[in-house]
């Protein structure tokens, strides 16, 4: 909640998504990578824009020569001799408008293909490559801000693609056509246009400059406002249980308000530009209707292209030509604030793909394998339900060590950062089928021990050895496939029972399901549920008691069979009546396991073969449970009450 109570107006104005100006590169890096997504529509589209815009600018050319034919035609006054000519030029000009009607319908309909596909390849893009980061990522963002990337971010880019490029491009196109139209006709007259421009650019700058920063600022604020909520909804029941209710209300209008003012200033400036634009614009044409007016009747030469001399037939094409030229100003100008603040969502979610993926330099693989008569092992394709580290050597020859499940550390060193180390000269083994747990006051290190196993995180210093084999040499995802993980945060997604617990192996079939409920203790609860196994359960499974999601938790668990089991405080929130069918669930489930065990309850650990006592990154304390208690120590003491876990 601190988070959401930080002052927006503080926010650091850099070349950051959240500063005020988006970095540069951002755009061409945006546009390439439509490009990669769409090689061929892109371009196709881009031509029906330019096809359009430039038709856009083509009835000037036919209102000159019409206006320069039917003058000469009054002078002589023979009209039956041009409306031949009048005729093919409003054939033509119509043919043009049937051209530019096809390309922009064509454009607009691709254009909804290309922004909704785009936005589709970009999420699946982030999605992906999140699933790639390291853990450390998600424990250094939070997950409203994370969540910002697929809604605040991707709708600004939504914006951009869909609106204001082609718009920029087609006013782009439009501006040049017509300023090259200008000068051929009267250099003069271009001129003055020009003139007018400086003042609409300048004007543009200085209120899109105040307007940007707001605007920017009022993406900060609705990410934090998504942060904000993402916690709010989290932590409702503690709201409730403290009547924290009219606080919430009181940071909400906090985090709402500074939306509200960031927005209202930003379009306060944003509603300024438009009437400015357009009554320079207007100044613009009466500043060029009199000056042509007066250069016509006065007989000055013309400086132009053509070489055409002053006449009604330049002037009042002109004229038109100017009121679009300033429209087009304008549309380009309207247009900048949702370019700067699309930029700002492209940097953010370019960003997030710039970030370093999980690095795996392990070579040593899982596979199912058969025991041969002789004791060796042969790796094979179907489950055999034996598995075997395959290890390639330098030489080109192959060894297969059985997985049985022998883990031991050797004085090893972790810090999360450099500056500060939490585990100091840990040495530990746990043999196949040994239970070892891990007892300590909280932040001694004890999760950190098992995030080291599962290589969340990679050690500083020291070595990690699985069945023999250095833990680094392993890739992650076999690592990980071969341990069983109960964690003290249980986490359901939404779906059945059976999918939930199908998650574990998902070559699971029901029975084994099934009986991985059976083996957790789960079985009973579930079948009481209205549709049993088939039972939908929402995000996280908010609708079941704690006990009885740590109970899928531990079935999900066990139906991966791994040899390797992590209980992280698996029973810390179970009252003592399932504490104790899930205690004989687990002991089932620990048989010839190598098992790591977390826990708060010492009961839970008695039977352990080893306990290490850790304090402050460092075990002080190991044995048995009978063999600690006989020294007196820090065990003893938390076993006896004479010592609190804090």
């Amino acid at each position: 909640m601190a988070n959401s109570k930080a002052n927006t107006a503080n926010a650091k104005p850099a070349t950051t998504a959240r500063g005020q100006r988006a970095p540069k590169g951002v755009l061409w890096r945006l546009l390439r990578t439509l490009f990669e997504f769409y090689p061929v529509l892109l371009p196709v589209t881009l031509v029906c824009i330019l096809i359009n815009a430039i038709v856009s600018s083509a009835p000037t050319i036919f209102m000159q020569n019409v206006i320069a034919l039917v003058d000469a035609t009054y002078k002589t006054g023979d009209w039956s001799a041009v409306s031949g000519q009048i005729l093919r030029f409003v054939a033509v000009l119509v043919s043009m408008y049937i051209v530019s009607l096809i390309a922009g319908a064509f454009y607009t309909q691709m254009m909804a293909i290309i922004t909704q596909g785009s936005l589709k390849k970009m999420r699946e893009k982030m999605f992906n490559h999140m699933q790639d980061l390291p853990i450390k990522y998600f424990d250094t963002n939070g997950h409203g801000d994370i969540m910002s990337y697929y809604t605040n971010d991707v709708d600004t880019l939504r914006q951009l693609i869909s609106q204001s490029l082609p718009n920029m491009l087609t006013s782009g196109i439009t501006l040049l056509t017509v300023f090259c139209i200008m000068m051929y006709y009267s250099a003069i007259l271009g001129a003055i246009v020009v003139a007018g421009v400086i003042c609409m650019v300048f004007a543009a700058r200085f209120i899109t400059s105040h307007s940007s920063k707001y605007f920017l600022r009022q993406q900060v604020t609705i990410a934090k406002a998504e942060a904000f909520m993402e916690e709010m909804m989290t932590g409702q029941k503690v709201i409730k249980v403290f009547c924290h209710e009219e606080q919430a209300k009181v940071d909400f209008d906090k985090v709402n308000g500074e939306i509200y003012f960031n927005a209202r200033n930003g379009n306060r400036f944003a509603n300024i530009l438009m009437p400015l634009l357009g009554n320079i614009g207007n100044v613009m044409y009466v500043v060029v209707a009199l000056v042509g007016g007066a250069l016509m009747l006065s007989g000055a030469p013309n400086i132009s292209i053509s070489g055409m001399a002053f006449s009604i037939s330049i002037v009042v094409p002109f004229l038109n030509m100017t009121k679009q030229f300033a429209g087009a100003i304008g549309q380009v100008s309207n247009q900048v604030n949702m370019v700067i603040m699309g930029l700002a969502g492209a940097h953010r979610i370019f960003a997030l793909l710039d970030e370093e993926p999980e690095t795996d330099e392990g070579y040593v693989t899982l596979v199912n394998a058969k025991e041969n008569a002789d004791g060796t092992l042969t790796e094979c394709k179907e489950r055999t339900n034996v598995w075997a580290w395959k290890h390639p050597h330098h030489d080109g020859t192959l060894t297969y060590t059985k997985l049985v499940g022998d883990v031991r550390f050797y004085d090893v060193n972790f810090g999360y950062t450099p500056e500060k180390t939490v585990l100091h000269n840990i040495s530990l083994y746990a043999k196949p089928g040994q239970k070892v747990a891990f007892v300590g006051s909280t932040g001694a290190g004890k999760t950190t021990i098992t995030n080291l196993i599962n290589r969340f995180y990679d050690i500083n210093d020291g070595k990690i050895r699985y069945d023999g084999i250095n833990i680094n040499k392993i890739k992650k995802a076999d690592l990980r496939h071969s341990l069983g993980i109960v964690l003290q945060d249980t986490n359901l997604f939404t779906g059945t029972v059976m999918e939930n617990i199908r998650y574990g192996n998902l070559d699971a079939c029901d029975e084994e399901c099934i009986a991985a409920a059976r083996l957790a203790g789960a079985h009973d609860f579930i079948t009481r549920l209205p549709e049993g196994y088939n039972t939908r359960l929402p995000g996280n499974g908010a609708d079941r008691a704690q006990g009885q999601r740590e109970l899928l938790a531990i079935a999900r668990a066990a139906v991966a069979d791994p040899p390797v089991m992590i209980m992280d405080e698996a029973t810390s929130s179970i009252d003592t009546r399932t504490e104790a069918i899930v205690q004989r669930g687990m002991d089932a489930l620990m048989t010839g396991r190598t098992v790591f065990v977390i826990a708060h309850r010492l009961s839970t650990v008695r039977n352990s073969d080893a306990i290490m006592v850790l304090d402050h990154g460092r075990i002080i304390e190991r044995g048995t449970h009978d063999d600690l208690l006989k020294l007196h120590g820090t065990y003893y003491q938390l076993y006896t009450g004479a010592l609190e876990l804090d």
